[in-house]
């Protein structure tokens, strides 16, 4: 192995001060009162968005997927929550957004953890289906389900953005039955940085989130665990929780 000594270009940016290790305890421990305090905040802001009403979309919309034609309804999989990403892939695009490809590249390697808390995860876009496909080989992600738009009116009547249906957005929807209802959008910088499962109308599910009476709640720190750990009805939503706290 060859080790470099000569500085490469970049070494000469600025970096922070230096301290000694109180001076920097003293200063780790004024942030963490920020930080805290941004939790708190992140906290309050998803407690409100588990109290937003919700409106009804009409559960026949029609998406494309590898084997046809599907309906919204169809896209949740069987379980209760779906948030879809609303991707910018056109038709025949030759140069793919690269805010989505990034977004692409940041969901969740394992969707089994939002699966098991009855949640679907899935992608559409206005491309064709086999482009999109195509792109999310490229993207290394064929783990995440995806649908066309083309050819129909539903991205037109799903999207939630005020900059269009040719922008990307995050749109949470829950189902009663055959009915379904959006719960929640987001766009832009609304986008970023939020736990995808906190975007839900039933969010963690966890007894620490100020969530109204009747929703469903495990202990705190239960989201989650060994992906591999789940069982078949688990991840197919069978065993997550009902509105009176019990097991379906």
């Amino acid at each position: 192995m060859t080790t470099h000594t000569t500085p490469r270009p970049h070494a000469d940016t600025a970096l922070p001060p230096i301290v000694s290790q109180a001076e920097w305890d003293a200063a780790r421990a004024e942030l963490m009162e920020l930080e805290k305090a941004h939790t708190r905040a992140m906290d309050a802001v998803a407690a409100k968005r588990r109290r937003l009403p919700m409106v009804e979309v009409d559960a026949t919309l029609e998406l494309v997927g590898p084997h046809g034609t599907v309906t919204l309804l169809d896209v949740f999989e069987g379980r209760r929550q779906l948030l879809l990403y609303h991707h910018m892939l056109k038709p025949n695009d030759d140069a793919p957004c690269g805010g989505c490809s990034m977004f692409t590249d940041h969901v969740p390697t394992h969707l089994t953890h939002m699966n098991a808390s009855d949640i679907t995860f899935a992608m559409e876009a206005a491309a064709p289906i086999d482009e999109f496909r195509a792109y999310m080989q490229r993207m290394d992600r064929t783990d995440i389900p995806v649908w066309s738009t083309s050819g129909t009116d539903t991205r037109e009547a799903i999207h939630p953005s005020p900059y269009g249906p040719g922008s990307f957005a995050l749109s949470a929807f829950v189902r009663d039955g055959e009915r379904v209802f959006r719960t929640y959008a987001t766009w832009g910088r609304g986008v970023d940085g939020v736990p995808l499962v906190d975007m839900t109308v039933f969010g963690r599910q966890e007894t620490f989130e100020v969530s109204p009476e009747g929703w469903p709640q495990h202990p705190t720190y239960s989201f989650g665990r060994l992906h591999d750990e789940y069982s078949n009805d688990e991840l197919a939503g069978l065993t997550a929780s009902s509105t009176t706290g019990e097991t379906a």
